[in-house]
């Protein structure tokens, strides 16, 4: 971390689900990005990372500066923790950057095992004070992950408190659990899938109606309009207009939410807030002059409106969506450039279908976006093909512009 006029350049901490992902994370801005493994991890329906494809992720970023945390951050059962005593094992071995833990058993076992690793506690243990995170520092912990239900104000009382080398982390952009830590019992009640432990089914994002107790059976349903009312459906957090707040509250580390999203979102999240952080420690003319830029860019990515949660009063029926659950989405991933041949052919693995004669967009880590025609598209055997319907086909495209390793392809959808 750099400091620029005597303020310290918070850490860009971007979440990745696959090898690929991280792949992108890293070229497209992020200082660190947390991950999790195949157990221990509250991603369970993510794809998460074989040990394996963790030793790769590691060795790539640690190539490039960009440091890697590994979540392990289930509330465990005594059923749990032999299973953890050899994970921490294999994590010792692989060395990522820090782990990220919540169950006070959790973190002795990993302070006994790899004493080495930094230990961040996540928002799951609830952390809503300044005595709190001294109590973890006092434990060993180097980072504490504030809760979302803190202000900005409560985060600057916090930093006060705090020795200048304990680091906060808090996250600024993403979805927002009803339980806003996350410690939640929807689903579990619901369906027996713990959230707590990583399986999550999301009843928050469900639709309800109201039953009167002497008449069960009867489903009065709950109209906001015609669609009905989603009670507990939250809008998504970003804070991208409010850099400079989230600096001046002395944040160490600014978090983006998504352990289970494509590489574009990653990709566009990660490019936009690199590019605000970067533009305001230029300064903070270059950084309101971006804006515009960096409000288009954020709204390609898939969300569901926008809040900035609790950092500047208490969330109010605007914070939430009363009549759906989808997702607005004004952009869609086609591929990302895994390597381009002495042809200029552009070698891709297919996310959604296109054609030749398309135009596209290039979307390029330094920030660009090169609307390009798709000249011609061929199998790895060599045949000429008209379109890409096969998800997850390998592909070489010729597009009217060269396209570089990293790129990613995608197309906006137009705006009715």
């Amino acid at each position: 971390m750099t400091k620029i006029n005597n303020i310290k350049k918070p850490e860009l901490l971007v979440p990745a689900s696959s090898l690929e992902v991280l792949k992108t994370a890293v070229t497209f801005g992020a200082d660190a990005v947390y991950i999790g493994g195949e157990a221990f991890g509250l991603r369970a329906k993510a794809k998460n990372f074989s040990l394996e494809d963790m030793a790769k992720g590691i060795a790539f970023a640690h190539k490039r500066g960009v440091k890697i945390y590994v979540t392990a951050n289930i509330l465990a059962h005594n059923s749990d923790l032999d299973g953890a005593k050899t994970y921490f094992q294999e994590l010792k071995r692989l060395k990522p950057d820090a782990l990220i833990i919540s169950d006070p058993g959790m973190f002795l076992l990993a302070k006994e095992i790899c004493p080495e690793l930094e230990i961040h506690i996540s928002t799951q243990a609830n952390n809503t004070n300044y005595q709190t995170y001294l109590f973890w520092w006092q434990q060993g912990a180097k980072r504490v992950v504030s809760a979302r239900e803190l202000s900005l104000a409560e985060i600057r009382e916090i930093r006060e408190h705090i020795p200048d080398e304990m680091e906060i982390e808090s996250f600024i952009h993403g979805a927002m659990c009803i339980s806003y830590s996350g410690r939640c019992l929807l689903s579990n009640y619901f369906t027996g899938r713990d959230a707590n432990q990583g399986a999550c089914t999301h009843p928050c994002r469900w639709k309800y109606a109201v039953v009167e107790e002497k008449r069960p059976g009867e489903y009065l349903p709950v109209y906001e309009n015609e669609r009905g009312t989603f009670l507990f459906n939250s809008k998504d957090l970003c804070m991208i207009e409010h850099i400079p707040e989230l600096v001046e509250a002395g944040i160490d580390s600014l978090k983006i939410e998504g352990r289970m999203k494509t590489a574009l979102y990653v990709a566009c999240v990660a490019r936009t807030y690199r590019k605000a952080i970067d533009d305001y420690f230029i300064s903070k003319e270059q950084y309101l002059a971006n804006m515009a830029w960096y409000q288009a860019e954020i709204g390609k990515c898939t969300y569901r409106q926008f809040t900035t949660g609790f950092y500047f009063e208490k969330p109010n029926e605007n914070t939430q969506i009363y009549d759906s659950s989808t997702y607005v989405n004004e952009a869609v991933y086609l591929g990302t450039v895994d390597s381009v041949d002495e042809r200029g052919f552009a070698r891709f693995e297919q996310k959604n279908k296109f054609c030749v004669g398309d135009q596209i967009e290039l979307m390029k880590p330094d920030g660009r976006n090169c609307a390009v025609t798709v000249r011609s598209l061929y199998t790895v055997e060599g045949e000429a093909v008209a379109s890409c319907p096969h998800a997850k086909q390998i592909l070489y495209a010729e597009f009217s512009e060269k396209a570089e390793a990293g790129d990613i392809l995608r197309v906006t959808i137009p705006k009715c």
